[in-house]
């Protein structure tokens, strides 16, 4: 097995651990060991597609599982911010439907690709709605430590809210418009011809 794909696999074993560190109050600064486990397990996701290319070792495998292991990483994250309330509710329950429901569609979508021999690769709204994602999630388990902190409040606190609620919001955005881009692009793959 090449790097990238080691780099890959490595990024869903640290998931976990992500959300052990984030979920288990009892841990001193978990969600900042959460929030630096996160940076390195989305730093991975810059390097193994980087050294795919640079070195030309792409492979199908890559292809497939690099997709994955960003939803997964992002979705524990979702799903931990909404269970907490540091994405309040009903909103953080639509976001994670609508996101979650966006990538297990296409996740679908590509497993109905891959048994017609295609593979489908991201194209740049999803790495666009991605990096939007890896740079709201990281924010959204700092305001969670925050928020947990009794000595931060009043307006700095207000704002860093604001800034993660719109970053969740242009995710959620672009989540649809990509998902909407990847079906139109590759309808062929459903084509019953």
């Amino acid at each position: 097995m090449n790097l990238p794909n080691k780099l890959t696999i490595l990024r869903v074993i640290m998931i976990p651990l992500v959300m052990v560190f984030y979920m288990v109050d009892a841990i001193p600064y978990g969600k900042i060991v959460a929030l630096a486990l996160f940076v390195i397990a989305a730093l991975t996701d810059f390097l193994d597609g980087y050294i795919a290319r640079k070195y030309n070792l792409v492979t199908d495998f890559g292809k497939f599982l690099d997709p994955i292991a960003d939803k997964l990483l992002v979705a524990s994250v979702l799903f931990m911010i909404a269970i907490d309330g540091t994405i309040p509710n009903p909103w953080g329950v639509i976001v994670v439907t609508i996101i979650m429901s966006r990538e297990l569609i296409v996740d679908a979508f590509r497993l109905i690709a891959c048994t017609k021999g295609i593979v489908l690769a991201a194209d740049i709204w999803g790495k666009a709605k991605t990096m939007v994602q890896c740079w709201t999630m990281p924010l959204c388990i700092l305001l969670a430590f925050f928020e947990q902190c009794t000595s931060v409040g009043g307006a700095g606190l207000l704002a860093f809210q604001i800034v993660c609620y719109v970053l969740i919001g242009i995710s959620t955005v672009l989540t649809v418009i990509s998902g909407v881009n990847y079906f139109a692009k590759n309808k062929q793959v459903i084509s019953t011809k």
